[in-house]
C-alpha cells in the first residue's frame, strides 16, 4: 500500500506541477492525461489541487518507510 500511495503520490505532483508550467509557460504539456481530470476554466486552481493531493499522499507514504 506504501508504494501505491507513493507513486499515485508521485504522479499527481508531476502531472500538476506539468499542467501549472503548461499554463504558465505555454501549451507544452508532459502529462496529457490531467486534463481530463480538471474542470474547463479552472485549470490553475484545479493543477494547484492535483499537486497538494499528491503531496498530501507521498508525505505520509515516505515516512513510513
Amino acid at each position: 500500500m506504501k508504494t501505491l500511495l507513493g507513486y499515485l503520490g508521485f504522479t499527481l505532483i508531476l502531472g500538476g506541477a506539468s499542467g501549472l508550467l503548461s499554463g504558465w509557460l505555454g501549451g507544452f504539456r508532459l502529462f496529457g492525461f490531467v486534463r481530463f481530470l480538471v474542470p474547463e476554466g479552472h485549470e490553475t486552481a484545479g493543477y494547484a489541487a492535483l499537486l497538494v493531493l499528491g503531496v498530501l499522499l507521498a508525505v505520509p507514504a515516505a515516512r513510513r518507510g
